[in-house]
């Protein structure tokens, strides 16, 4: 009873982000950014501007959710989904690109949105964080290691890299507007998102190759 009364609270609180990230987003692509307050998003999603704090810090970090919707897990879970014969690095490397470039519903509009807005694009940069925790674990089950430190050390590295990667990636977008208002970023954000996490192969492959090497020792 108490396990199903969990699950009901948990679908309920995902819900309700869901609904304050939707009217966000729907809210500062008819008015504008700066013309939204906590309380209209609040209210058009049917909660009490106490509760909107309770899982949002800021307007813009709801507007950015949007966009970013659950991207975190995804990432986790494409790692954790790749064939054992897909080495680790490349595993992280591709789920990241993947995933970061992936079609989403937000569209065109939401991406001029953030990327004409210093602080949505702040607030955009802000997300790479929320996947270290998620890619700690899908790294450790690949690793198949109970310490957790390596698997947590090459997470934040991959989502420092992340953070790199879309901080120039949205500079240069906001940059490269055109007058009549598109944006026209120039380069692909899935070959700078693999140029920034190169690096991290060396540490990524050596980490693989002490795990395989563990029940033998």
């Amino acid at each position: 009873m108490t396990t199903r009364r969990t699950g009901l609270r948990e679908q309920k609180k995902q819900a309700t982000r869901d609904a304050l990230r939707a009217a966000a987003l729907r809210l500062a692509l008819e008015r504008g950014p700066d013309n939204v307050r906590v309380d209209d998003i609040a209210e058009a999603a049917g909660v009490s501007p106490r509760t909107y704090n309770n899982y949002f810090p800021s307007r813009e970090h709801a507007i950015v959710a949007a966009v970013a919707a659950e991207r975190e897990v995804r990432v986790a879970a494409a790692v954790a989904d790749r064939p054992s014969g897909v080495g680790l690095a490349d595993a992280v490397i591709e789920a990241i690109a993947d995933q970061y470039t992936a079609p989403d519903d937000s569209g065109r509009d939401a991406l001029l949105l953030i990327t004409t807005h210093p602080a949505l694009r702040d607030a955009f940069v802000d997300t790479t964080t929320a996947i270290e925790h998620p890619l700690t674990d899908a790294i450790a089950e690949r690793l198949g290691d109970d310490d957790q430190h390596t698997a947590r050390v090459l997470a934040a590295s991959v989502a420092a890299a992340v953070r790199v990667a879309i901080e120039q990636w949205l500079q240069t977008a906001a940059s490269s507007m055109t007058n009549s208002g598109l944006v026209v970023p120039s380069g692909s954000l899935a070959d700078l998102l693999r140029t920034t996490l190169a690096p991290l192969t060396p540490a990524l492959d050596a980490a693989e190759q002490r795990a395989l090497r563990r029940p033998h020792e």
